[in-house]
């Protein structure tokens, strides 16, 4: 009989994976006891970032529905969810020209049902979370308003704070659901609190990647997250930036060091070989950008399905032990 409960076969299947990419390697990696919630946190995130990405969707309008996104999050409310279906509905399904998130808007309601069946520490950790994620969404679209106008961060406070909003914080609320769910699969010799900085380190670095390998993408729709350039500077000449991006390049290998310190103390062989799989897919793909011209950065540099399908074979020997993963991740940093 399988263990899955019926919306996480019914929304944890197909449609996770086609909004979660190489990520739903590590879901479906996760012992049983984790896999649920986590997925369900995953989904989520996803529903609210496909309504706070819809740029077509004016940013008074986005962020109206991320407010009644996050209040059905935290309590049912009939009322508030037949407006924001009936928004999302008439709105935001149309205009998605992924046929992924466009299934995913047609089935927002169906995530927050999967919602109504979680209960105690899942619960208000999911709840959290989601605050958390929602809340540094709604920043974006503050920060980066969709008028053709380019802005850039105005420090490095506002970079980190935006990456532990988005990322940072799920590294602390995996860690906290292991803590609850599946206390033994942790290391007894490190404290949780020192467990989830390192997992926010973790989430940041993976932030970080993203931010590094889409800064061209990114300087084209208006939004420059690397702090510290007068936006006018970066419109006329968007090589300024490069000493920028090599600093937070050399930042964001510190927090990926720390992320491998988080793998290496996950006493669990199954919890260890799905927390290293973005940790090492981070480390390919940051070394990768590093190699490359900026002008192929600026173009946007991921790694091959050859790569991922070769990090997922060594992976799964290497995660037998801590001294395997270190081995495999120093041997992918070079």
């Amino acid at each position: 009989m399988s263990d899955e409960s019926h919306h996480e076969r019914e929304l944890g299947g197909q449609l996770l994976a086609s909004v979660s990419r190489s990520f739903y390697l590590t879901l479906k990696a996760l012992p049983k006891e984790l896999r649920e919630p986590i997925s369900l946190a995953y989904l989520l995130a996803r529903t609210a970032d496909t309504i706070a990405d819809t740029a077509s969707v004016a940013a008074e309008l986005r962020i109206d529905c991320l407010n009644a996104f996050e209040q059905l999050i935290q309590a049912p409310d009939e009322a508030i969810q037949t407006r924001l279906s009936t928004c999302i509905a008439d709105v935001f399904v149309s205009l998605q020209s992924d046929a992924a998130e466009q299934k995913l808007m047609e089935r927002f309601a169906d995530g927050l049902a999967w919602l109504r069946t979680m209960q105690g520490a899942s619960l208000t950790a999911i709840q959290q979370v989601l605050e958390r994620i929602i809340y540094g969404q709604r920043l974006d679209i503050q920060r980066f308003p969709s008028d053709g106008t380019l802005r850039c961060l105005l420090s490095e406070d506002e970079l980190d704070e935006y990456t532990w909003l988005v990322a940072g914080c799920v590294g602390e609320f995996w860690t906290e659901m292991c803590a609850s769910e599946k206390p033994e699969a942790l290391a007894p010799v490190v404290d949780l609190e020192q467990m989830k900085t390192w997992g926010a380190r973790l989430g940041k670095g993976l932030q970080l990647i993203n931010i590094l390998r889409d800064i061209g993408e990114d300087l084209r729709d208006g939004r420059c997250y690397l702090p510290g350039h007068p936006a006018d500077k970066v419109l006329r000449d968007s090589s300024i930036l490069k000493p920028a991006w090599d600093h937070w390049l050399t930042i964001c290998y510190g927090h990926l060091q720390d992320g491998l310190n988080y793998v290496k103390n996950v006493s669990d062989a199954k919890l260890r070989y799905a927390t290293a799989l973005p940790l090492l897919i981070g480390i390919k793909t940051l070394t990768r950008m590093e190699k490359a011209s900026w002008e192929e950065r600026l173009r946007g540099i991921k790694i091959n399905r050859l790569d991922v399908a070769f990090i997922l074979a060594e992976a799964l020997v290497s995660s037998r032990s801590p001294e395997g993963i270190e081995r495999l991740y120093q041997k992918l940093a070079r």
